[in-house]
């Protein structure tokens, strides 16, 4: 376990710009866990706080902890147990009105098996992340002296809030479900599996369960559906079942990932469009808030829908803050990240894949058919990483390269450059030294090619 000392010398590099995330117990271990809770009731002052955390072998001893440290300072815990990281933004914002203040989930998402990582909310499961407490938190933790707490400790209850959280995921089913569909699930072992038995139990469906019991082990690999490799044993049962529609999670379910009915992976930016869609059908002339890597499918979809888009830098603390001063009814990432408002503007990887089965059996279209018209016309790159020794110095080349010839340059996030029929993003990673491209073209996919690859030789060659 780390010492008191040791937490001090090393600065904490398990707490990055949005969450904590490390190696255990190297990183990450229970003392520091049990600080981490200190830290946010020194810092925030809640009155109540939720606690949840995934399958990870290393996460109900860190999640212990963290409710011991929380405790130990006077407040009361709603522990939830093992669940999804939504469940815990459910809870947060759901128990708002009877003193929670603040949530935190303890998981590491898609990262290998021997890490571990906190998420943070405040009240109304706003994010807490580096620029509006994330930075304090790990300051009181790493000068490792905590004001000791009133003499009389916090509770700790355990209520089931599953039912209540799958009640509102009921609302983006049809009444009378989906009883002529067929889904796989894939949770990776992680812990979606959970939230699929408990809509079994109320929405008629055929589900074919593929790795499907939490594992922290593992065993079928890391529960990460953007690795070609892992996306396998999902195409395989859609296939083999003649199912609908197939859909896999990563560990803490967060992000959920869609597969046609003939086994094709669909890239999430042309998700976004169909959500976008889909919740302009129920409330028109709302707002979307969209990124800018890929852009033109979204704009074009939202606008076709009577919908209103507005732009916001990438990442999950910018959406969410976009979302609730526009009022925006959705926000859609291409990394598979989709913010809802009647879920208190926060993502979540259930109800994406409900609303597009809803819209395959209302319109009954498969879901390629929905999707292929949409690739054909917006072709993609997809997300490009390109490792860089000097950041800046690319960017300004690469700015210096197109400026002139742009019809729309935008730094919203990154460089954004609109020429007649493609466009393209660039931006640099928030926690490595790494640029990341995205490049799409107005219907000509041999273009679309043809300038990542001119990108790409540009970026290499600086």
């Amino acid at each position: 376990m780390t010492t008191d000392s040791t937490i001090h010398e090393r600065r904490l590099p398990c707490f990055k710009a949005y969450d904590v995330r490390g190696r255990v117990p190297d990183e990450l271990d229970e003392a520091m866990a049990y600080r981490v809770g200190q830290a946010f009731v020194e810092l925030r002052r809640p009155a109540r706080m939720v606690v949840g955390h995934d399958m990870r072998l290393s996460s109900r001893p860190l999640a212990d902890a963290l409710v011991e440290g929380i405790v130990s300072k006077g407040v009361d815990v709603v522990d939830i147990g093992m669940c999804g990281t939504e469940m815990v933004y459910f809870a947060t914002a759901h128990l708002e009105e009877e003193g929670v203040e603040g949530g935190i989930m303890v998981t590491a998402s898609h990262n290998p098996a021997d890490y571990n990582g906190m998420k943070i909310v405040g009240r109304g499961a706003r994010p807490v992340h580096g620029g509006n407490g994330l930075r304090e938190i790990e300051q009181l933790v790493a000068d490792g002296y905590l004001a000791a707490g009133p003499s009389a400790r916090g509770r700790v209850e355990r209520p089931d809030i599953l039912p209540d959280y799958v009640n509102l995921l009921r609302k983006y089913v049809p009444a009378g479900g989906f009883p002529d569909m067929t889904f796989v699930t894939n949770p990776g072992n992680g812990g979606a599996g959970l939230v699929v038995d408990a809509l079994e139990r109320v929405v008629p469906a055929s589900f074919v369960k593929v790795h499907h019991e939490p594992d922290g082990t593992f065993p079928n690999g890391v529960p990460n559906p953007l690795l070609p490799e892992n996306r396998q044993s999902t195409v395989d049962a859609v296939v083999a079942h003649g199912a609908d529609m197939g859909v896999a999670w990563d560990g803490d379910f967060d992000r959920c990932f869609l597969f046609d009915e003939k086994g094709g992976f669909i890239e999430g930016y042309y998700v976004v469009g169909l959500l976008a869609q889909e919740m302009l059908r129920h409330d028109p002339g709302a707002k979307i808030i969209y990124e800018p890597r890929l852009t033109w499918n979204t704009l074009e979809m939202v606008e076709a829908a009577g919908g209103r888009p507005v732009l916001s830098r990438t990442g999950h603390a910018f959406i969410k803050d976009a979302m609730r001063r526009a009022d925006a009814v959705y926000g859609g990432e291409m990394s598979a990240h989709h913010y809802f408002r009647d879920f208190a503007y926060c993502d979540s990887g259930m109800i994406p894949w409900l609303l597009v089965a809803s819209l395959v059996q209302r319109t009954g279209t498969p879901l390629s058919a929905l999707v292929e018209e949409r690739q054909a016309a917006y072709p993609c790159s997809g997300e490009i990483n390109r490792e860089v020794q000097d950041l800046p110095k690319v960017l300004a080349s690469v700015k210096l390269t197109y400026s002139k010839d742009a019809l729309v340059v935008d730094e919203t996030d990154g460089l954004s450059f609109e020429f007649d029929d493609w466009r393209f993003n660039l931006r640099p990673s928030n926690t490595e030294p790494v640029l990341r491209l995205n490049v799409e073209s107005r219907g000509d996919a041999a273009l679309m090619r043809e300038k990542t690859e001119e990108l790409l030789d540009l970026i290499d060659r600086v």
